[in-house]
């Protein structure tokens, strides 16, 4: 199995920046699609981004070009840099690894980013 913590959330203007990083161990980290997703309250989770083991990237449409997921297999940890935030970014941002095979499907505890004036 696979344990996730996040970190580097917090409170930033429209328009900052911040880079969100999570940190996996107990498995082979490098097999998984790791993913960002983001939850409001009152809200339902939702995909932020997603990055396969070979590299591969997705992105929801409401964060385009803004952000930037990626991974790192040697040091077992996947970032998603944020840039020109708005206040509709506010949520908490939660990492994911997932596998089809042996499916896998595992969570971290979250950190918050709040997007305020």
């Amino acid at each position: 199995q696979v344990q996730l913590v996040e970190s580097g959330g917090g409170l930033v203007q429209p328009g900052g920046s911040l880079r969100l990083s999570c940190a996996a161990s107990g498995s082979i980290f490098s097999i998984y699609t790791m993913g960002w997703y983001r939850q409001a309250p009152g809200k339902q989770r939702a995909l932020v981004a997603r990055i396969t083991s070979g590299g591969t990237t997705n992105y929801a449409d409401s964060m385009k070009g803004r952000f930037t997921i990626s991974r790192d297999n040697d040091k077992n940890t996947m970032y998603l840099q944020m840039n020109s935030l708005k206040p509709e970014d506010t949520a908490v941002y939660y990492c994911n690894a997932w596998r089809e095979i042996a499916y896998g499907d595992y969570w971290g505890q979250g950190t918050q980013v709040t997007v305020s004036s």
